[in-house]
């Protein structure tokens, strides 16, 4: 059955979901007008929606103050905090989860292992608490972008995340927790069953008949590759804002 809100629509039993950095916008950088163009024609053909590790006001940032009208659906911390139609629906905690004191040795131990690594630079916020996660950053969140773009070249010749992630694996084997390693500089830390999927909980009831998915990161390890590769998703990978514009037209006509 068709949703009242959404029966303008030629499509309205389709939703398109996207990640935001890599596949809606450049690494931390912002949307361009050609990608806003696409979406605004998108929406009227089908619902569309956003899902994103980051907070939403970094989502803000990139997207656009107005975000949360131009998206059928929003979704910060992977879904953990959530809009439908620019209204908010429940939301879920890291550190209830977790649990005081859980957390505080893990906190302890990424300060500890940040002190111990050898790194060409190191700005600010290397341990950044959000809703729903953690945010590890081994450069520290601060760098700028070619500080960024540095770093990033480093990491793919030290495997500096993947090293730092088999080591939180082997100190905390039975807390239930993934790692999910995304964007340029650094990784995410949070509940099993709370990546990307999670989001989907929230269009349930919406009841659609297809649900595509485009992100960047959709290797085995990657932030969307546990939503694109989900039965309930049709995937799509993508290396780029332009590469998503690119496959918008040809599935969509636009």
């Amino acid at each position: 059955m068709v949703v009242a809100e959404f029966a303008y629509k030629e499509r309205p039993d389709t939703l398109v979901l996207f990640d935001v950095d890599g596949t809606l916008t450049p690494a931390r950088l912002t949307v361009s007008e050609e990608v806003r163009d696409i979406l605004a024609q998108l929406r009227k053909k089908v619902c569309i929606g956003f899902v994103g590790g980051s907070d939403l006001s970094k989502q803000l940032e990139q997207l656009g103050p107005n975000v949360l009208n131009e998206f059928d659906y929003a979704f910060s911390e992977n879904g953990l905090i959530a809009y439908r139609l620019g209204e908010e629906l429940a939301s879920q905690s890291f550190i209830n989860w977790i649990g005081e004191e859980q957390y505080n040795k893990l906190a302890a131990f990424v300060l500890r292992y940040l002190g111990n690594i050898e790194l060409p630079k190191r700005r600010g916020t290397f341990l950044e608490f959000r809703n729903g996660m953690i945010n590890i950053s081994p450069i520290g969140r601060n760098a700028s972008t070619e500080e960024r773009n540095e770093f990033e070249k480093f990491d793919k010749e030290h495997q500096v995340r993947a090293k730092f992630v088999e080591a939180l694996k082997k100190e905390f084997p039975n807390l239930g927790l993934t790692y999910s390693i995304g964007g340029q500089i650094s990784f995410d830390v949070f509940p099993t069953g709370w990546d990307k999927t999670y989001c989907l909980q929230h269009v349930e009831k919406d009841g659609f008949k297809e649900i595509h998915f485009f992100g960047d990161k959709t290797a085995a390890g990657g932030n969307d590759y546990e939503i694109y590769e989900d039965p309930r998703t049709i995937g799509h990978a993508v290396q780029s804002p332009d590469d998503t514009v690119r496959i918008l037209k040809e599935i969509f006509q636009l």
